[in-house]
This record gives structure tokens, sequence and C-alpha cells, in this order.
């Protein structure tokens, strides 16, 4: 089968490998369609020694086989997976393995396309809001006449957008939304009779914490999701945090977050996790994954949406190249693994 794999930096190049054999827990997956995040041109400018490596870690596409130990899944189910980050069979292939417990199925009125959008970064906004932050979960929403304020920075990105959609099934407002050029993607998100608001972090720091002082009206800020975590985002968010009962988490590992007062509670979103690294929530990926899967046949769960890079395979170097230079905003890019050239049908 045919490979992608990222050298140092955002070199690609496209190799033959055996088509992996799955494991007794394991789902051998046909590849469809998979997705690109940050974090794959980031890890291999970080740890250049264990590259080439094949980053993918979002599949969707259609289950060719199963591990011995499989009973939920079948060959031709229509299915989403999570791919365990840095291990093998990775989903820049034409066959991708995924674990059976972060495998959800994908529901016939969501395409193939949409599917690539969802895995790893809906699973990271669901780790951060409910594991780290340990706000009400979906199926338990608050009460109507009960406020519960949450700051979404970055909130057009994939992992916010995911993050927003979570917060509005849990019944939390105001959401105050910290986004740029892409406001109107996430106006179609929130709900402003609830309080909710965005703030443009284009009209520079200052703005951004009177905007979301402005917005809180008064109420205390407990609870922060930083899915920028940089270039000051969350001392912003330090500086209308209450000082000793504010939770805030993360998304880029090592960094010390520093400059926040002491009393806040700095946890750091590890979507890793859902594999067991480096704490394990395999349990909770199963559960969520699996009623991410409910909330997309539902219609209250959308995939960000997709925009296809030309070229299957050969187009995964541009997609890192655009999503290094930041000029990627509320889209999720996709690569269809059968317009890779050279590819046999």
């Amino acid at each position: 089968m045919k490979e992608a794999k990222v050298n140092k930096g955002t070199t690609v190049e496209i190799v033959d490998s055996p088509i992996p054999t799955p494991g007794p827990t394991q789902i051998l997956t046909k590849v469809v369609y998979s997705g690109c995040n940050p974090k794959d041109w980031k890890r291999a400018e970080t740890f250049p020694d264990k590259h080439p490596f094949n980053q993918g870690d979002d599949i969707s596409g259609i289950v060719h086989a199963v591990g011995s130990a499989v009973s939920e899944f079948k060959p031709r189910d229509r299915v989403i997976a999570f791919h365990e980050m840095m291990s093998h069979g990775g989903s820049w292939a034409e066959y991708a393995l995924s674990d059976a417990h972060a495998t959800t199925y994908l529901p016939r009125n969501i395409t193939f396309e949409e599917g690539a959008a969802i895995p790893l970064a809906s699973l990271t906004a669901a780790v951060g809001l409910y594991a780290r932050l340990g706000l009400p979960a979906p199926w338990t929403p608050v009460k109507d006449d009960v406020r519960i304020p949450l700051v979404v920075y970055g909130a057009s990105s994939a992992v916010g957008s995911y993050a927003i959609q979570f917060a509005q099934k849990s019944n939390i407002h105001p959401i105050i939304c910290v986004a740029g050029r892409a406001r109107n993607h996430v106006q179609r998100l929130i709900s402003p009779e609830k309080g909710d608001a965005i703030i443009d972090y284009r009209d520079g720091d200052e703005a951004v914490v009177q905007g979301i002082r402005d917005a809180l009206k008064g109420e205390k800020l407990e609870y922060a999701y930083d899915a920028v975590s940089e270039k000051n985002s969350y001392i912003n968010i330090g500086k209308v945090l209450d000082p000793n009962t504010g939770r805030i988490t993360n998304v880029l590992p090592g960094k010390k977050y520093e400059g926040m007062p002491e009393g806040i509670t700095k946890t750091l979103t590890t979507v890793g996790s859902v594999h067991g690294v480096p704490d394990d929530l395999k349990e909770f990926g199963y559960v969520y994954f699996r009623y991410i899967s409910k909330g997309l046949e539902e219609g209250w769960f959308k995939a960000q949406t997709p925009e296809v890079v030309p070229g299957g395979l050969a187009g995964i170097e541009k997609g890192l190249n655009k999503l290094k230079d930041g000029s990627v905003s509320a889209v999720k890019y996709v690569y269809r693994i059968a317009d890779t050239p050279g590819l046999c049908q």
C-alpha cells in the first residue's frame, strides 16, 4: 500500500509499505479520507529523530478486518477512528489501524469527508471540558437557571468549535468565545440570547481582557478552555479568571504557562490520554466517542467544515505548510486517499 511519512519539518515522502495486520483489539480500516492537525508538523520539528513517520491520526473509512477480540465492528462497517499517536499504522495510508475503543460508527447522514474532520479534535475538546475542567457532562445538562461562564479561546479552530458544541449540550452559558476573522463561523455555534459572546483577538490583548469582563457582566469566571495556548492567550485568561477558584486547561505540551495567579488550577489537555498516555482515559474515550457518533446522527454535533486538499497523500505537504503558516481558519484539511497519484484502484 501507499503510505505518507513526514520527515523533519514538513517534507513528506510517499513510500510502499505492507498492509498492517490488526492485533486482537484492533481494527484495520480502508481509509477513504484522512484528516490533518497542527501537531502533525509540530511533532516533526520537535522530535526530528523519530521521523520519517506517518503522523496521520484521523481515520474515516470502511472496516477491512478486525482483530480476534473485536465484536462491536465487522468488515464493511462505516467508521471513524482516532489512531494512537506515534504508533504503527497511521491514517496517511491506504489502510490504517485503530483500537476498538477509539473507533465508532459513522452515521449515514455524515460523509466520509466530514468524518475525517472529527476524531482527534472532538476528543481533545471532550477531554478538556470534562476530564480536565470537570464541567457537567452533556447527558446531564445544568438547569436553565444555573450560570456557568466559560471562556473558549481559539473558538473557530476545530477543537474550539467542538468545545462550544459540547458546552451547548451541557447547557453551559455564557460561552465567551475569543476568535478572529472566522467570527461568522463561531456565530452559528453560539446562543447570544443566553449571554454567549464573541471577542475579537485582533483588537489586542487589552481589548480581549476587557471584552471578556464586559461579557461576564459581573459574574465570576471559573472555567477556561485555551485551544490556542500561545501568543498571550493564557495570560489574558489569567487576568479574568477567579484567582482562587479559576481553572484553565491548555493544549500545547512542553510549556510552563507562567504568569497567572498561583491560585488558578492549570491542567494540560492531552488527547493521547484516550490511549492511556499520560493518564488512562480509555473508558472516557470509549463513551464520549460513541456519544459523538450519536450527536452526529441526531444533528446537534456537526463536523468542522472540511476542505479537501488536492492530490491525496501527495497533498499532505501542502496542507502541513498551510497549517504552519497560520493561514487556515474555521476549516479542517482532509485528504481523499484515492486521489493519490499512481494509486492502484
